[in-house]
């Protein structure tokens, strides 16, 4: 009978890089600065697959570095992707690994046209999370581990972060998006998180 595979190491935030250990990282273009004394206040929870409903793969990571090829799917082409200058700051693939696109200082360009709370620019006050899925389909549970630790330790090091600052996309964006859909269990969410 096969031992149980060892608990992954815990995560760690590196203030002075912004970069979450042991994460995979793979740095974005698609960042600049935030205003001055922005403070971090929001959690945004997105969910991306390309192609659409398919997992695995480079795509999203090649996406979010200006690598996406548009004839590698037709509807790369059809959706225009290969001209978005978009990014998140980390993304969270279906088995739970954690890659980590822009350091948490910076500002990543993952809400666009957004509003929180009448607070246009969600981008510059926010961290945005991926997970890899999409509205139709659960998310795996090696994923909710993952954000499970990954959304306290943000918090921690984040205090203006407090539970009802974390969002879906759809959630400050509502006529533009829907994810991370039906299928995204919140009070899973809400349970790993401090009160």
């Amino acid at each position: 009978m096969n031992a149980p595979a060892p608990p992954p190491p815990p995560l760690r935030l590196d203030r002075h890089t912004g970069r979450v250990r042991p994460a995979t990282f793979i740095p974005s273009p698609n960042c600049d600065d935030r205003p001055p004394d922005t403070p971090i206040e929001v959690l945004v929870i997105h969910a991306i697959s390309l192609p659409r409903g398919r997992y695995g793969g480079d795509h999203i990571e090649r996406l979010f570095t200006n690598r996406l090829r548009e004839n590698a799917h037709p509807s790369f082409a059809e959706m225009g992707l290969a001209e978005l200058k978009v990014s998140a700051h980390f993304l969270i693939k279906r088995g739970g690994e954690l890659l980590q696109f822009v350091p948490t200082h910076l500002r990543a360009w993952h809400a666009g046209e957004s509003d929180f709370r009448g607070r246009k620019r969600v981008n510059d006050f926010s961290l945005g999370i991926e997970l890899e899925g999409c509205d139709e389909e659960p998310f795996e549970p090696p994923q909710y581990d993952t954000l499970s630790q990954l959304a306290p330790l943000l918090m921690q090091h984040y205090p203006a972060i407090k539970p009802h600052h974390i969002v879906g996309h759809s959630d400050i964006s509502p006529n533009r998006k829907t994810d991370p859909g039906p299928y995204f269990d919140w009070q899973r969410l809400r349970r790993a998180i401090p009160q």
